[in-house]
């Protein structure tokens, strides 16, 4: 009797994949998302670059604190005028929506942002003889992300994000809008 229960017990185990618990509270992770800065002209080499970790908590829930460098062209006349961006950020994400096997969540997520802002590489004439009157300058202010996370295997997640910041300090645009994908490493 026990050999036929060990032997319905190893078939059911070799049909069904057994998985490791997922999002348990304290985990930590390691994240870098890359993706573009949204724009009425989209593929204009404006990007952002985005590292961070991530500790788990509640219900598959997360704090997220990262660094990320993003590069935006204004253009002027025949000029190109790179605007880049150094920020920290952090924040705490939320499950939106989520499947019981903790396979697939809607997140989001609510950040504070600082950072340092440069315009043209700090230089205030252009070849055309123009004058730039913005200024390099601190900003700093709030984002919300809406991400689809989903597991790759037991400790690699993939996620597709789009994401606004409202950023004061600045001389340039307040809202600043993105999408991108990234990866995470659960430790």
């Amino acid at each position: 009797m026990n050999t036929y229960i060990l032997a319905i017990m190893m078939v059911v185990m070799s049909i069904t994949g057994v998985q490791a618990q997922r999002l348990i509270k304290g985990q930590n992770g390691f994240e870098v998302s890359v993706g573009f800065l949204s724009d009425m002209k989209l593929f204009r080499n404006d990007f952002y670059v985005q590292a961070g970790m991530t500790i788990n908590g509640k219900n598959g829930s997360h704090q997220l604190w990262a660094v990320e460098f993003s590069r935006k062209k204004h253009e002027f006349e025949n000029d190109a005028i790179p605007v880049e961006t150094y920020s920290g950020e952090g924040g705490y994400s939320f499950v939106l929506l989520g499947d019981w096997s903790k396979n697939i969540s809607l997140n989001m997520g609510i950040t504070g942002v600082a950072g340092y802002e440069v315009i043209n590489k700090s230089k205030k004439l252009l070849p055309s003889g123009a004058v730039i009157q913005n200024k390099d300058s601190f900003i700093y202010g709030g984002g919300l992300r809406l991400s689809l996370e989903t597991y790759l295997s037991d400790h690699v997640v993939m996620l597709v994000q789009g994401r606004t910041k409202a950023v004061w300090g600045t001389s340039l645009e307040r809202f600043r809008p993105s999408a991108g994908v990234g990866i995470r490493y659960i430790f």
